[in-house]
C-alpha cells in the first residue's frame, strides 16, 4: 500500500516507520521550507511494544514532499488539533478521491472538524503512541493497541483498508461505536492534564509531583458537566477520574498507570510540546454553555503563553 502522512510529527513518523517495515511505501507531505529543514533522515529512539518491549535506535531515511498529489492508497493526518482545519482545507482540493484517516484529537463535532472534506471519504481514529521530537531526534514509542471508529454507512471500504493496513503491521484495533463521544472524552482528559502541565511548566515536570494526578481528577470533575451539556456519553476512564477519591487516584496513576519505567510514563516524559490549547478550547466551550471552570481558567490565565495562544487562534 502507498501511504502519505500529512506532516512529519512524532505520531506520523512512528507509524510510518512501522508500516514501512511491514512492506508498505510511506511518504510525508510537509509545508514549504520544511523539506530542507528536516533533511532526508531522522534519528529514532523509540519503544516498540507490539511484541514485548523493544527499543529501536536507528537513523531512518524518509521521503518528504512539499507538493501533494492524489496518487496514494491512503492519506493519514495526525497534526496538532489547531492545525486540523487548515489540513482539511488543503486536502479537500489536493487529495482527490484518496481516502483519509484522521488520526487525531478532535474537539469540534466530527463533520465540522474536517469541513470541507466529505465524511464519506474520511474515517476517524486515535493512536496509542506518544513522545516528542527535538533537533531531528525522535524519542517516544507506540503500543500495540490503537482506536478506530466502527464503519459508518458508506465508509466500510475505507475502514477495511485501514484495518488491513494496521493489522499487516501487527497492531490491534479497539473499535469505537461512538467515536465522537470517545474523542470528546479524550480531549477533555487532555485538558485536565494540560492544566497541571501549565502549573508545573512541562510534561516531564508533571511526573515529578505526587499530587499532579489527584489534581487531574479534580480538573476532570469540573469538565464533566461540559461534556454532558454537549451530549457526550461519559466513558469509563472519565468516570474513574471523577469517582475515585483524589488521593487514591494520585496513587493509582503514580504507582500503576504511570509507574517509573513504564511506557506510558516515558511517552509523557518525552513530550516536549507546549500545553494550553486543549485547556483554552474547553474553557471557551464552558463559557458558551455558562458552566464555570475555575481550576482550568486560573491555570491558563496565569501562564505567559495565555495571550500568545489566544492571539494565534483568534
Amino acid at each position: 500500500m502507498r501511504i502519505l502522512f500529512f506532516g512529519r510529527g512524532v505520531i506520523s513518523t512512528q507509524y510510518a516507520w512501522a508500516f514501512e517495515k511491514a512492506g508498505h511505501t510511506v511518504e510525508f507531505y510537509v509545508r514549504k521550507g520544511r523539506k530542507e529543514t528536516f533533511g532526508s533522515n531522522i534519528e529514532l529512539e523509540m519503544w516498540d511494544a507490539r511484541r514485548g518491549k523493544q527499543l529501536i535506535k536507528e537513523s531512518w531515511n524518509v521521503k518528504l514532499h512539499e507538493e501533494m498529489n492524489p496518487n496514494y492508497d491512503l492519506i493519514i493526518v495526525s497534526v496538532n488539533t489547531e492545525q486540523l482545519p487548515e489540513a482539511a482545507q488543503l486536502l479537500s482540493t489536493a487529495a482527490g478521491n484518496t481516502p483519509v484517516l484522521i488520526f487525531n484529537n478532535v474537539w469540534q463535532d466530527l463533520e465540522s472538524s474536517i469541513a470541507p472534506l466529505s465524511m464519506n471519504n474520511v474515517v476517524f481514529g486515535f493512536p496509542g503512541a506518544g513522545g516528542g521530537i527535538a533537533d531531528n531526534r525522535l524519542r517516544g514509542g507506540f503500543l500495540k493497541m490503537l482506536f478506530l471508529e466502527k464503519p459508518r454507512a458508506g465508509t466500510e471500504h475505507i475502514n477495511n483498508k485501514v484495518k488491513e493496513l494496521f493489522e499487516s503491521a501487527h497492531f490491534k484495533i479497539s473499535w469505537k461505536k461512538d467515536m465522537q463521544s470517545w474523542l470528546w472524552n479524550h480531549f477533555a482528559m487532555n485538558a485536565a492534564m494540560e492544566t497541571e502541565v501549565l502549573k508545573r511548566g512541562s510534561f516531564p515536570a508533571l511526573m515529578n509531583h505526587s499530587d499532579s494526578f489527584a489534581n487531574v481528577g479534580k480538573n476532570m470533575r469540573g469538565i464533566i458537566p461540559v461534556l454532558k451539556a454537549r451530549g457526550a456519553k461519559i466513558d469509563t476512564i472519565s468516570l474513574l477520574l471523577t469517582k475515585i477519591p483524589p488521593a487514591l487516584l494520585g496513587t493509582l496513576f503514580n504507582k500503576v498507570i504511570f509507574a517509573k519505567g513504564s511506557l506510558p510514563r516515558l511517552f509523557v516524559e518525552y513530550n516536549n510540546s507546549k500545553a494550553g490549547f486543549a485547556v483554552l478550547e474547553v474553557v471557551r466551550e464552558a463559557k458558551k454553555l455558562g458552566i464555570p471552570l475555575p481550576r482550568l481558567t486560573v491555570a491558563f490565565e496565569n501562564t505567559e503563553q495565555h495571550k500568545a495562544i489566544e492571539n494565534s487562534i483568534s
